[in-house]
């Protein structure tokens, strides 16, 4: 008797999510032909970092149109907005985040998706939402391409009044993330003696040879650390022609691990490259450190949570989460925050982002469908979070058991 009524339940409790996504998947609909439309728009007149002038704008008035209270431009970034949407005490918070910046080619990234997919799911959850307490906040995030917008917006005090975080992105296959890799660059300058290289060579101190022994050092380096670091270097500047001993010379460095606490020790590590190289030349060594970027501290119950939704949606090509990515600044959200990111496949399987098959895709039927299934996962996920407190109780203590460590 205990195990019919228990199925009855769990088949009472399936039926009622799916009139739930039905409900979700109508009032998204409903707006599919403005969703499509906006990324489109946004494809068609594709932004660098921090000038998305356009995008944001597109975003920011429809959101408004859509009874939302838009800030438009934050702190230092004119293009980056909040809209907001509160009832009650406003808590919980559940926030949305797009991004919408382009590559020098255009849109190789789908980045033109996210945003109208972002807004479609707001006033759908706006829409349907019941609950007499909540906030739904978007965030319109730039530069996320090589800049971290998103960076700059939290040291500015930005993206910490969420209690959790979703995004959409597209790509080759449905599926969210495990982790990603942690960096930091640094531009190295060696200051030495010039000298002519052929009346009096051994009065020079050459800073290029510090630069090329700092390469080497980094070789040496390669086999004695972890399998998942990666390690890059290039010349910037090599100090002149080859008849004259260099008194400066600038490198660039790039070092990723998918480990922040492991990227730690590899800075300590490569810091005493350069200074080695710069005692066996006589030469001084300057380093300034680019924008960090952390890896993601995984909150793999939220991560389940869009996939559950993606799965009674019926996306399309469902795969397990990566478990091997680039590095994004959305982690550094996720360290303080629990976040998930549903990539909605659209383009075909193993094509690699920042490729002219992201572009050729860009306008097609299946990037227009992509811009509705991540408004419809986001958007149950988020009723899930504000009308079921134990399913944000679930995603908290789970992101509490893996703050302060990334999955090795």
């Amino acid at each position: 008797m205990e195990r019919q009524e228990s199925r009855i339940q769990s088949q009472g409790q399936t039926e009622t999510g799916r009139n739930r996504m039905e409900a979700v998947s109508a009032a998204v609909e409903r707006q599919e032909k403005r969703l499509v439309w906006m990324s489109d728009q946004i494809f068609d007149r594709p932004e660098l970092a921090f000038e998305e002038q356009f995008a944001s704008a597109l975003l920011e008035d429809y959101l408004e149109g859509c009874g939302f209270t838009v800030e438009r431009g934050l702190g230092s970034l004119p293009t980056a907005f909040r809209a907001t949407y509160s009832r009650g005490t406003g808590k919980p918070g559940i926030g949305l985040l797009c991004e919408y910046d382009a590559l020098p080619d255009g849109h190789a990234c789908g980045h033109q998706l996210q945003g109208p997919s972002v807004a479609g799911a707001a006033v759908a959850v706006k829409e349907l939402c019941k609950a007499e307490n909540y906030t739904l906040v978007v965030y319109g995030t730039p530069a996320e391409e090589g800049k971290g917008g998103k960076v700059l917006m939290m040291e500015e005090g930005f993206l910490k009044d969420m209690e959790t975080a979703l995004m959409m992105h597209g790509g080759p296959a449905t599926q969210t993330d495990i982790r990603s890799m942690a960096k930091i660059s640094a531009t190295v300058t060696y200051d030495g003696r010039s000298a002519h290289a052929a009346l009096k060579p051994e009065s020079g101190r050459s800073a290029l040879d510090a630069l090329l022994l700092a390469f080497q050092g980094i070789e040496f380096m390669r086999e004695h650390v972890r399998e998942d670091t990666r390690m890059h270097y290039t010349v910037v500047n090599a100090g002149g022609p080859c008849n004259v001993v260099p008194d400066k010379a600038v490198g660039e460095f790039g070092i990723r691990s998918y480990d922040s606490d492991y990227l730690d020790e590899l800075v300590g590590r490569f810091e005493q490259i350069i200074k080695g190289a710069a005692m066996m030349t006589g030469t001084q060594a300057r380093i300034r450190y680019g924008q960090r970027i952390e890896g993601k501290i995984p909150a793999i119950r939220l991560n389940d949570l869009l996939m559950e939704k993606a799965e009674l949606i019926g996306v399309p090509n469902r795969k397990a989460p990566r478990r091997k990515t680039g590095s994004t600044d959305f982690a550094n959200v996720m360290h303080q925050i629990p976040g998930a990111c549903i990539r909605v496949a659209f383009v075909p399987e193993g094509t690699s982002s920042h490729s002219q098959d992201y572009i050729d895709a860009g306008k097609s039927a299946r990037a227009h469908e992509a811009v509705l299934y991540g408004a419809k996962i986001l958007a149950a996920a988020a009723l899930d979070l504000i009308e079921q407190p134990g399913v944000l109780a679930q995603v908290k203590e789970d992101f509490k058991k893996n703050q302060g460590k990334c999955e090795q």
